[in-house]
């Protein structure tokens, strides 16, 4: 009789949020460290690995106009895109990681964190007021078709999922129907009570740190 396998499935915008900062982004270091700390909870420790799975999208890399005299921003040459860039070649080579990649889009302008008068009709904005409005696309979709196809196939009895997204609870649903259990690692993010319902255990990693 085969043993037990779990797969880890890793919402990589959640995770860049949870152990990486503007300052320091997460790096592929990071989260190699996250993964052995993962794979060494006692509630896996007797499990077998079948493959790690993350989820993100590539950086943008075009050229764009900012308006009112911002010039252009060259996307691809920012820090942010040379650090994700550098995380996703590093973990293409780490064993039992499968990359599963969406797509940035770039949909405008929107005003950065500078608030809103109450008690004005209209304000005067600069470029440096503005940020650009991007979107991922198809990373929640093929997450929750992971789920499914893993399941379906038998390729794991414990699904594992590193998210704090309540979008995935209709995958959650369907993984215990068939016969999965679902493990969700919070980090200690707030989950709604509908996530917790359809989560088997709920688990922390307290030796965890940020990069």
């Amino acid at each position: 009789m085969r043993s037990r396998a779990y797969a880890v499935l890793i919402d990589a915008g959640f995770l860049k949020r949870k152990l990486g900062s503007r300052e320091n982004p997460l790096t592929a270091a990071a989260t190699r460290r996250f993964i052995d700390n993962l794979k060494d909870h006692p509630q896996l420790s007797d499990l077998h690995l079948h493959r790690v799975y993350f989820y993100d999208a590539p950086p943008l890399t075009a050229r764009e106009h900012k308006p009112l005299g911002g010039g252009f921003i060259q996307f691809g040459n920012t820090q942010l895109a040379r650090t994700n860039q550098r995380l996703h070649l590093e973990l293409r080579d780490v064993p039992f990681i499968s990359l599963r990649m969406g797509e940035l889009r770039f949909r405008g302008w929107k005003l950065n964190n500078k608030r809103l008068p109450r008690d004005e009709h209209q304000f005067a904005i600069s470029a440096e007021d503005l940020d650009p409005n991007v979107h991922q696309k198809a990373v929640d979709m093929r997450l929750g078709l992971d789920i499914a196809s893993i399941t379906l196939k038998k390729h794991a009895d414990v699904i594992v999922l590193v998210t704090g997204d309540s979008d995935f609870v209709p995958a959650m649903k369907f993984a215990r129907r068939e016969g999965a259990q679902v493990f969700l690692f919070t980090l200690g993010h707030q989950v709604t009570d509908e996530v917790r319902e359809h989560a088997d255990l709920l688990l922390e990693l307290p030796s965890t740190n940020p990069p």
